[in-house]
Order: structure tokens, then C-alpha cells, then sequence
């Protein structure tokens, strides 16, 4: 069976105390969802921040002397915001895994769909890994590393890639219903534009925000 899951790729948090977050292996991917932990919500929240947690400049007004509102700074005065991450596709049959490179960014999964609908190729790097996926008539292929001829692939069909993003979408859309409730419990002073941002960066109408008691 062909697995696709919207992940992000997580660091170690490095001493991280503004809230709570989960205990997950540096340098790995976690799967969004429904179904994750409050403090896997929290690392999740934590790590798209820390992607934008860049130093004003042009028009951008400066940063919130206190450390939280210094942290969120960039997640919610970006126009355009990064995940790292992406598209994880996982053949269970082989074991053969299709990782997100190092020129792919959660932000952009919605590029898939050009290779359903006009057969765009996508690259997600450059060497020493790079994924690519290309459409072959009515066959997907994933390389896991164009750089190398013996490279794994996956082959699916452009229906079956279809289905397989839509339920990626779902996964998407479950986890920032999951992240609204969070943030009106860990986030209350920002919750609103904390969940219109996360909206944004995975590139998908924001939920209901929580009434705040």
C-alpha cells in the first residue's frame, strides 16, 4: 500500500519553553494529522515558527521586546511563510520511502497537483539528494535520488496520486482544526493570528477560532 503524509521536518528543541512540545527524534519527520498529542501540536506549532523566526527588515515592524511575542514575530508578519517539509510517500510493499528535499517546503504541497492535472515535473532538491517526480501518461514515478541511475522508485497511478492527495488534504485540514484548539488554550493572547497564519503557510481556509472563556 502507497502512503502519502504531509509532514514536517523537526530539530531538536533546543531548551524550548514558551509551551509544552513532545519529545520527537531531531532530523525526523512528523506526520500532521487529527490525531496527534497536544504537545506534538505544540512541536509542530513550534517548528513552523522557528522557520520564520527571521530578523525584521524592510516594512516589517520590529520585534516584541517580551519572548514569546518575539518568537511568533515572523509567523505572523511574513507575506510569505515557510514550513520545511513537504510530501512524505511511502510504498509499505518495498519499504521504499520519497522524502521531501532540501528545496521543498510544506507551503508549496500543493505543487503535487500540477503533476496530476499537466504532467509538470517536480524537483524537491538538488545533489546530493534529489527527489524527483514526473508523470509518464497515466504512471506517477518517484525517484527517492535523480542523482543516482540505481536509485528507488515508486510508480503509482495519476487516479491513485489523486486520491492519495486528497486524503493528504484532509490530514492537513484535521490538524488545523486540531492547532485552533490548541492555541486557544496554550496561545490565548494569539490564537486568532496564530491560526490564520498556520491557515496560510499550509495553504487552506482558516478554521473557526475557538470562543476564548
Amino acid at each position: 500500500m502507497i502512503v502519502i503524509q504531509p509532514v514536517l521536518e523537526i530539530y531538536a528543541p533546543d531548551g524550548f519553553d514558551l509551551w509544552p512540545v513532545a519529545e520527537i527524534e531531531p532530523f525526523g519527520f512528523l506526520p500532521l494529522s487529527g490525531g496527534l498529542s497536544p504537545a506534538e501540536v505544540g512541536t509542530a506549532v513550534m517548528r513552523i515558527a522557528e522557520c520564520n523566526d527571521i530578523d525584521p527588515d524592510g516594512d516589517r515592524p520590529p520585534r516584541p521586546a517580551d519572548a514569546l511575542g518575539s518568537f511568533l514575530h515572523g509567523l505572523l508578519t511574513f507575506d510569505d511563510l515557510f514550513a520545511a517539509g513537504g510530501l512524505r510517500v511511502t510504498d509499505d510493499s518495498t519499504g521504499v520511502a520519497f522524502l521531501p528535499g532540501c528545496c521543498d517546503g510544506l507551503e508549496d504541497w500543493r505543487d503535487w497537483h500540477q503533476l496530476v492535472d499537466d504532467g509538470s515535473c517536480l524537483s524537491f532538491g538538488h545533489e546530493p539528494v534529489s527527489p524527483l517526480a514526473e508523470r509518464f501518461g497515466g504512471t506517477v514515478r518517484l525517484t527517492v535520488n535523480a542523482e543516482q541511475s540505481d536509485s528507488p522508485v515508486i510508480e503509482l497511478s495519476v487516479t491513485e496520486l489523486h486520491h492519495l492527495l486528497a486524503g493528504a488534504e484532509r490530514d492537513l485540514a484535521a490538524f488545523l482544526v486540531l492547532a485552533a484548539d490548541w492555541a486557544s488554550t496554550h496561545l490565548p493572547g494569539h490564537c486568532a493570528p496564530v491560526t490564520a497564519a498556520l491557515a496560510r503557510v499550509l495553504d487552506l481556509p482558516a478554521p473557526d477560532v475557538p470562543a476564548q472563556p
